[in-house]
């Protein structure tokens, strides 16, 4: 099959804005229909009736439940990877963007979970094709992430600094895996605990991060 594509622009006519939505709709159901069955438990028919729709009428927007898996995260790859660099060309220096990264892949992971869990378990699902489309974006967030880090550590090795991004990813993205309790932060009534979750998950990121060049957490050096 060939690679799945990124979202097209935004369409200007009533009936391409509304095609659109269904397309979206379809995707954030279908992962969180993939999150908490897996690939093998939801069937087309499955996505169709979540949405409103017939089985058969999915199929107008992806030819096979692969397509759609592999919509899902491709879309989500180049996301994270243009929304990363933005984050980057707007921090003034090293520790401010390193913070920045932080808190944009804190806010994704507590506002996305059931992709991050389908990003994390999926991936042998995809197509070959789209398998190592989505594995060379990964790629480059973590690229992103790196660049920042031997900023700040330049006499650090590059896989080093790699692992230590790679164990930030994990530590953020362990939340949404109890999906559930993801769900329940997102209510009205536990936004206060959205707030603390946030809160404690960017310290400890930072945390976990600063140490690779400043190790001693109770100097006054590095960004605040």
């Amino acid at each position: 099959m060939a690679q799945t594509e990124r979202s097209p622009r935004p369409p200007t006519t009533v009936r391409g804005q509304a095609k659109a939505q269904r397309r979206q709709d379809l995707l954030a159901t279908s992962a969180t229909l993939l999150a908490e069955r897996g690939f093998a438990g939801v069937s087309i028919d499955d996505i169709g009736a979540a949405v409103g729709i017939s089985g058969p009428a999915v199929y107008r927007h992806f030819p096979s439940k692969q397509a759609v898996l592999g919509a899902i995260l491709l879309e989500v790859s180049h996301d994270l990877l243009d929304r990363g660099r933005e984050v980057v060309d707007r921090s003034p220096d090293p520790g401010r963007r390193l913070r920045a990264l932080i808190s944009f892949q804190v806010e994704f992971a507590l506002n996305r979970p059931a992709v991050i869990v389908v990003q994390d378990r999926e991936l042998p699902n995809l197509t070959e094709e789209d398998r190592h489309a989505v594995r060379a974006l990964q790629r480059g967030y973590v690229t992103l992430w790196v660049d920042v880090l031997r900023e700040l550590a330049p006499a650090r090795d590059v896989a080093e600094l790699t692992l230590r991004a790679q164990a930030a990813f994990g530590l953020i993205n362990s939340t949404p895996h109890s999906l559930r309790t993801a769900h329940r932060l997102r209510t009205p009534q536990d936004a206060g605990r959205l707030d603390i979750a946030r809160a404690a998950l960017e310290e400890m990121a930072w945390a976990a991060l600063r140490t690779a060049f400043d190790p001693d957490p109770t100097s006054t050096g590095g960004t605040p």
